[in-house]
């Protein structure tokens, strides 16, 4: 049984023999062309065109809704493989969930009809979830419970955006946008807690990774619960000072968590150094926003952009470095360029968080040339990894 099955893994093309292939290479490809189109709008250079809900609202679901749920769904439907030993999605049922994601992505980008793009937006978060959730549910891996309820408000957070294009709902696109960030910052602070220390101790060849608190693990994922409620229910569009504390309780706990993981050699590994930095900024910006919501001068779009590049795409581009690798059965060293596509992200974001204050339109410009480089040198040196066979024969 088990060769007739080895045989039957063998003989699917190995772009869809597991989720982290077509997804990543999608994901990316998506990143590497959505911020120069955006970059062309605000120059004026794209005419009359628009997608649906305006070159503004397309540029922040489709970074969100678009580039990350596609790594989300990549690394969740891979790992929930090894979480649960059951096999993972390949072959057609892959197939079908990655043509689900970019008809959705087209629907957007060419302003289809409402109720078909909703269609399509709204399916792949709930096939994700519900994948996520047989798969769990399978086994009872009730650690693991939480992935699929933040994945649920994901699919609402989602359709409230959707609903955002409709007249006279035009503030539900950002609130549903900024909503879904935050539980992605949920996702980040989840996942994060338990792969970065492991991933630490492991390329350090530490005896063990540092213990977990449960109560902090705890307080980093119900806040930024609480925080992404904030932004649905509007609470958190305006300054308000109890919004303010929990934000700063939130980047007190991600501090905590930095100093408890830390380990000086840390930053001699180009896989662990960035995976710690991405972390970084999701102190920063939470940091930030308490900041504005205590009444300090700052525009809050630099602490969402701290978020966005900086955590967001950061450690979505360290992790993927990383398991690429792992998954296509090659040592954990990343090939030629990686590091200064780590280097270029963080540079990405210091542009557009704090250079903009002095130099806004070059360093927006410059922000916009890192972003497109990093990603580029990820395509460059992992296509070929995702699209061929893994080198050591294992059909995965």
């Amino acid at each position: 049984m088990q060769v007739l099955e080895r045989r039957a893994a063998l003989a699917i093309v190995p772009l869809l023999r597991l989720a982290f292939r077509p997804f990543f290479l999608a994901g990316c490809a998506l990143a590497l062309l959505a911020v120069p189109l955006w970059l062309a709008a605000l120059h004026g250079s794209l005419g009359d065109w628009q997608p649906a809900g305006g070159w503004l609202g397309w540029h922040r679901h489709e970074l969100l809704f678009g580039f990350g749920l596609a790594i989300v769904g990549g690394f969740l439907l891979t790992a929930v493989q090894t979480w649960t030993g059951q096999p993972g999605l390949s072959g057609t049922p892959l197939a079908a969930l990655a043509l689900l994601w970019l008809a959705a992505r087209l629907a957007w980008l060419g302003n289809a009809p409402w109720p078909l793009l909703a269609v399509l937006e709204l399916g792949f978060p709930l096939a994700l979830a519900g994948l996520m959730g047989r798969l769990l549910w399978k086994v009872r891996q009730r650690r693991n419970y939480p992935i699929v309820l933040v994945l649920l408000l994901l699919a609402a957070a989602d359709g409230v955006s959707v609903a955002g294009l409709l007249p006279g709902h035009g503030g539900w696109q950002r609130q549903g946008v900024l909503s879904g960030l935050w539980l992605v910052a949920a996702m980040m602070g989840l996942i994060g807690g338990r792969v970065i220390p492991f991933f630490t101790q492991r390329g350090l060849g530490r005896a063990a990774a540092v213990a977990p608190w449960p109560w902090l693990d705890r307080l980093v994922l119900v806040g930024s619960a609480l925080v992404a409620l904030a932004y649905a229910t509007g609470l958190a569009l305006t300054v308000n000072a109890g919004v303010g504390a929990l934000f700063l309780l939130l980047a007190a706990g991600h501090l905590l968590r930095l100093w408890r993981w830390h380990d000086r050699g840390l930053w001699r590994v180009p896989l662990l150094w960035s995976l710690h930095l991405a972390y970084a900024w999701l102190a920063l910006a939470c940091l930030g926003m308490a900041l504005w919501h205590f009444g300090a001068p700052l525009n809050p779009s630099l602490a969402v952009h701290g978020l966005t590049i900086g955590a967001m795409a950061g450690l979505i581009l360290a992790m993927i470095a990383r398991v690429s690798l792992g998954h296509t059965g090659r040592p954990l060293e990343p090939p030629a360029g990686m590091t200064l596509a780590f280097v270029l992200l963080n540079l990405a974001c210091f542009s557009r968080v704090v250079l903009v204050l002095w130099l806004p339109l070059a360093a927006l410009w410059l922000a916009g040339l890192c972003w497109v480089l990093a990603f580029a040198l990820y395509l460059w040196r992992y296509a070929p990894m995702l699209l061929r066979a893994r080198v050591d024969g294992h059909p995965g």
